[in-house]
């Protein structure tokens, strides 16, 4: 797996089963997760919750994409409003995320993605309004509620 910095994927990212990102360039992302049987409710169809974060984290990935290539990586995307359209059912095996930038400002964007099977059927689109916000502040805020320096 690699990630715009070269490290490895943060946990929530290997919870939700990714396997590689494949692209984070241009306000575009691409990226491929395993969804497994134990994302799933009844009848083997996987719960909404993770195709929502599948989509999520690609447009999220198009945003730190586009700030990593203007030198910028002290910007965390985060989410004032998520939208989730499901088409069809969403099984277990491997998924495409696609995201990326609609519309851009200095503090909001507007980003869009969906979510493919392997046969490259849409199974869920998505849009999100998103605040654009210090990495550095948050995680001193998050430390400080933690109590962790």
């Amino acid at each position: 797996m690699t990630t715009v910095t070269g490290t490895a994927p943060n946990e929530m990212l290997q919870t939700l089963g990714l396997q590689r990102i494949v692209a984070m360039t241009g306000g575009r992302s691409t990226m491929e997760f395993l969804a497994g049987m134990h994302m799933c409710h009844s009848g083997g169809v996987v719960q909404g919750g993770f195709v929502s974060g599948w989509i999520d984290a690609a447009m999220a990935h198009a945003i730190i994409g586009l700030h990593h290539e203007r030198g910028d990586d002290d910007v965390t995307p985060v989410s004032l409003e998520l939208k989730i359209s499901f088409f069809a059912p969403v099984r277990p095996g491997m998924l495409t995320a696609e995201g990326w930038i609609e519309q851009g400002g200095r503090s909001t964007c507007f980003a869009e993605g969906h979510l493919l099977d392997a046969q490259g059927q849409v199974l869920a689109k998505g849009t999100s309004t998103i605040r654009l916000m210090s990495r550095s502040r948050i995680e001193a805020a998050s430390r400080a509620v933690l109590g962790t320096q």
